[in-house]
């Protein structure tokens, strides 16, 4: 999987590229699976849940290349435990990241040491500000409206560090904060404040890096095709194995599909990004007897560019700025929630049967 991610991203039109730089956009989400013993025990279910209720749930934080949409690399860990956290596991994917690339990740990602790390190794990050930090006033004498130095501090040293990698960080770190104005029609307008370590207002504009900061929300449409197009959201596998390798197997078939998008996007000179990715499965489930009934080579390659051109034409509309309700549309059937062990439930059924019939 890892393999597949890197070769697309490093075979990516230069064009797809942010300012000649590779852009990773990382962001957590988690997983739901069947309720075994095996299962309940690499993944407990949430504390307040009584035994016998809920399902073992799995915390993950996926590093996607935002110029194809391919997954780099991505962590797996408890719901729930001291150093289970995204950004536990963000930490342990220092593999997925180069010198050169900018890192674009939400409010979360956006302390100190995470900065400093990446910073260190020549890594750029654009992120929203945190909420826990004091609020930046713009403006100012050598400030513009919108745009501001700024300077984080380091603090004690946490439990998760060694003194090593403590000492070797800087005492300082120089960031810029930027306000950003998100206007939607029939909205409110939102302002936000975005911090980055691209200090230069000349190569980075601040509209420029505003507009990077909009294309995160590709992170939540890429998890949206893996979880509800290709069926991950509720894993199947019976134990904590065979769930590692379900979710290992959806990301390597969500990485081809994706090849076969940027492959589609290239030939008629747009972004992968404005290619349907369900659109593009749909396509290919529809080609694939065609393609291997072909008798030769040439009527292979003919079949072949028709179904990229076919890819080619499920776009998908400009969604900065996005907004989406946490709800749905379709109602579920009234039955209540199993809040008692099913065996327990079934039991009760048992005996009200049984207290039934003696009654007639």
């Amino acid at each position: 999987m890892r393999q597949s991610g890197r070769r697309l991203a490093e075979n990516s039109e230069h064009g797809w590229l942010w300012k000649g730089r590779r852009v990773k956009v990382v962001d957590g989400s988690g997983l739901s699976m069947p309720d075994t013993k095996e299962n309940q025990k690499e993944y407990p279910k949430h504390s307040h849940l009584p035994p016998g209720v809920g399902f073992p749930t799995m915390r993950l934080v996926v590093v996607f290349n935002l110029a194809v949409g391919v997954v780099l690399d991505a962590a797996m860990g408890r719901f729930r435990g001291k150093r289970t956290g995204e950004l536990s596991l963000f930490r342990t994917l220092d593999d997925a990241f180069e010198p050169g690339d900018v890192v674009l990740a939400d409010r979360l990602f956006s302390d100190f040491w995470d900065v400093a790390r990446l910073l260190k190794r020549g890594i750029d990050v654009v992120m929203r500000m945190h909420a826990g930090r004091s609020k930046v006033s713009f403006g100012g004498r050598g400030h513009s409206t919108g745009n501001r130095r700024i300077w984080w501090r380091k603090k004690q040293r946490p439990e998760w560090m060694s003194k090593e990698e403590y000492d070797a960080l800087p005492e300082w770190i120089r960031l810029r904060a930027l306000r950003v104005d998100v206007r939607q029609r029939g909205f409110r307008t939102r302002r936000l404040v975005l911090v980055t370590t691209l200090t230069d207002a000349q190569a980075y504009p601040a509209a420029d890096v505003a507009e990077l900061y909009r294309r995160r929300w590709q992170a939540e449409l890429n998890l949206r095709s893996l979880k509800t197009t290709l069926q991950m959201d509720i894993l199947r596998g019976k134990t904590p194995d065979v769930v590692r390798k379900e979710v290992w197997a959806h990301f390597l078939v969500y990485n081809i599909v994706r090849g076969l998008m940027a492959e589609a996007a290239s030939s008629v000179g747009i972004r992968p990004d404005e290619v349907s990715f369900k659109g593009a499965l749909q396509t290919f489930n529809a080609f694939l007897p065609h393609l291997l009934a072909a008798a030769t080579a040439e009527e292979a390659a003919a079949r072949w560019a028709a179904m990229l051109k076919a890819i080619s034409q499920h776009r998908v509309g400009n969604r900065p700025d996005r907004y989406e309700p946490r709800a749905i549309k379709r109602r579920h059937k009234r039955y209540p929630n199993l809040r008692v062990p099913r065996e327990d439930a079934r039991r009760r059924l048992r005996e009200k049967a049984s207290s039934d019939g003696e009654k007639d």
